[in-house]
């Protein structure tokens, strides 16, 4: 009946610039990035079908992103390309306090999406629909072009999954609520991370978030909690999964890495519990290497991890 891949995502992609830890200050090394665009990559390399939306600049940049993408069989027959705004990008460079990220990406063809312009009938016949917070902080036309998507999944009946990245460089920390419960309110699976829903909702306990997030709406949550693994929530049943331990070089990318296992698995039709174990191992291992999309791990690794976990234990 569709063409569409079982998962589709939205948002903006951004070649990415690592500089690591062991350099000398000045090497930096070019990859890919994009939390949205990360969780499609994720979710193909644990034998998903997932396609994405965006626009790319006419730039080396869009083509290498598209060249990323037909090599991960990543669907992007919906990408678009600006005929002259760029493509965006970030800067990672790692600290005491962990990762830090810098962007150019003002004014990217991403940025400059409308709804006008919306694949909705791919969008309709996904399974699932992932967005993040990111893609609607990034200008006003793509706030309004993520909820004319979400729409779109919503009357076809698509469940969406969203992850309420916070980045407090794109927008106030009390429009960000607002737009980030109201969407909360329309989504099926709820992705937050520990300290984003710290900030947002001004409380501290794993369970008192969870309970703040069901009370707005969201009928799955899988709350992130780095090393600490995830709290997995339902109005029916509430479990922790503990953290995968590992030797971490860089968590860039580690929460979209378990966004796009946990669908993934979901859509082959494990259960939460056995989605967010699979999910929090693939996390792990995603922080075991440099940048964002290079590290994350394919489905056979995971599986190997996960079974030398079980006869380790």
């Amino acid at each position: 009946m569709s063409t569409s891949p079982a998962l589709v995502s939205i948002g903006e992609p951004l070649i990415e610039f690592n500089r690591p830890k062991e350099g000398d200050g000045r090497t930096w090394l070019q990859g890919f990035g994009g939390d949205s665009q990360n969780v499609a990559i994720a979710a193909t390399r644990q034998g998903a079908s997932a396609g994405y939306v965006t626009s790319l600049g006419q730039d080396w940049m869009g083509d290498a992103f598209l060249e990323l993408w037909q090599s991960e069989g990543l669907d992007a027959s919906c990408v678009s390309r600006h005929p002259t705004a760029p493509t965006g990008v970030s800067f990672v460079t790692h600290g005491l306090a962990g990762h830090k990220f810098d962007y150019l990406r003002k004014n990217s063809a991403a940025s400059l999406m409308t709804p006008e312009t919306l694949p909705a009938d791919y969008i309709a016949g996904a399974r699932y629909f992932h967005l993040s917070a990111i893609g609607q902080a990034i200008s006003d036309t793509a706030r309004r072009t993520c909820d004319a998507a979400v729409s779109a999944a919503r009357a076809a009946g698509v469940k969406i999954s969203y992850d309420t990245n916070l980045r407090l460089r794109l927008w106030e920390l009390d429009v960000a609520r607002a737009t980030i419960d109201a969407t909360v309110a329309r989504c099926d699976v709820l992705l937050p991370s520990l300290d984003d829903s710290q900030q947002l909702t001004g409380l501290k306990e794993p369970d008192a978030i969870v309970d703040y997030y069901l009370k707005v709406g969201a009928p799955v949550i899988a709350l992130k909690m780095s090393a600490d693994g995830c709290l997995v929530a339902t109005s029916k049943e509430r479990f922790r999964v503990p953290g995968h331990r590992v030797e971490a070089v860089d968590a860039t990318g580690a929460g979209d890495t378990f966004d796009g296992s946990f669908l993934a698995r979901l859509l082959a039709g494990d259960d939460l519990k056995a989605a967010a174990r699979y999910a929090n191992v693939a996390a792990a291992l995603s922080t075991k290497g440099y940048g964002a999309v290079t590290p994350i791990p394919r489905a056979a690794e995971v599986r190997a991890e996960m079974a030398r976990a079980g006869s380790a234990g």
